[in-house]
């Protein structure tokens, strides 16, 4: 579930800075909300938007 809101937060692009979502998606990794594989996808989403 918390891939899928990040994803949808990337996407259109409401969430702060792309540090701040760096920050979320390091945590959501560290604490196993996500796996290596989506967190790879989010990063490539969210350095795409930049």
């Amino acid at each position: 579930m918390t891939y899928i809101y990040c994803k949808k937060v990337i996407q259109n692009g409401t969430y702060g800075t792309e540090e701040d979502m760096m920050i979320k998606l390091d945590v959501f990794l560290l604490n196993n909300r996500i796996t290596q594989d989506q967190y790879n996808e989010l990063v490539g989403l969210l350095n795409a938007s930049a």
